[in-house]
């Protein structure tokens, strides 16, 4: 008797878990789509290249470029199509290569590949930075903070933060960090960015981009939670290619 109801038991636990795991697996895969018109601006632009590989979008210059690239991670759960048009923008300004990965289960942190992963999909590329937006972004500073080791392969140089923070110290670092803060961003708040602001380097460019909220860092509509965006898609993508391509122009150390 005692058998059957520890059995019963067991039953139900795995049910629940299965059942758990299968919720799981829905809501990430239910994911924030790119919008349809301004992916297909990045595609026919003729300033840039587009490909599409089994771990990412690779963008690059049309007519050559520079060797320096980024490697973008996606907010969760956010389709790295989405991110296209506006970062198609930092290449097209800069002549930068920009690799948007494609995360595991559409969750950063799920993504345990090593940086070289996605980095070897522009040889060319000798400078690195690491970026992402929102969740993307935490998973960024990590792989900067491993791209600093003496041994690492590939060096990082530098992180880029699209409404996003970091939750591990980087204060002491000589990573070179641009910390882009919508003024209408719902989700990493400016005031959540600037509570934050202790774990990046002192000298870390922070730069506000007026009349952004938290999903205009790329096209896939509205997000619970965020904030109302006035400025224009338009104009927010060019604020971050200026702000980026400036950024880039300083030497790094």
């Amino acid at each position: 008797m005692i058998a059957r109801r520890i059995g019963r038991i067991a039953l139900w636990v795995v049910a629940v878990l299965a059942l758990a795991v299968v919720v799981f697996l829905v809501w990430a895969h239910t994911v924030f789509a790119g919008e349809r018109p301004e992916s297909l601006k990045a595609w026919t632009d003729a300033e840039i290249t587009i490909r599409h590989t089994d771990s990412s979008f690779v963008i690059e210059p049309a007519d050559g470029g520079s060797d320096v690239g980024l490697v973008f991670i996606p907010g969760a759960r956010v389709d790295p199509s989405a991110y296209l048009w506006k970062l198609s923008g930092i290449v097209a300004e800069t002549g930068a290569t920009v690799v948007i990965t494609e995360p595991t289960l559409n969750l950063a942190f799920f993504d345990q590949r090593p940086l070289s992963t996605f980095t070897s999909e522009a040889p060319d590329v000798s400078e690195w930075y690491v970026g992402g937006h929102s969740l993307g972004g935490v998973r960024a500073c990590q792989l900067a903070q491993a791209g600093t080791d003496a041994a690492a392969e590939p060096e990082v140089v530098g992180l880029v933060l699209f409404g996003s923070y970091c939750a591990n110290d980087l204060s002491d670092t000589e990573l070179r960090v641009l910390s882009l803060v919508g003024e209408h961003d719902g989700l990493s708040t400016p005031a959540k960015v600037e509570a934050s602001a202790g774990l990046l380097p002192a000298d870390t460019v922070t730069v506000l981009l007026e009349g952004a909220n938290h999903a205009a860092f790329g096209d896939y509509g509205p997000q619970p939670g965020d904030g109302v965006a006035t400025a224009s898609d338009e104009e927010t993508r060019d604020g971050i290619a200026a702000a980026v391509a400036e950024f880039l122009g300083q030497p790094s150390s």
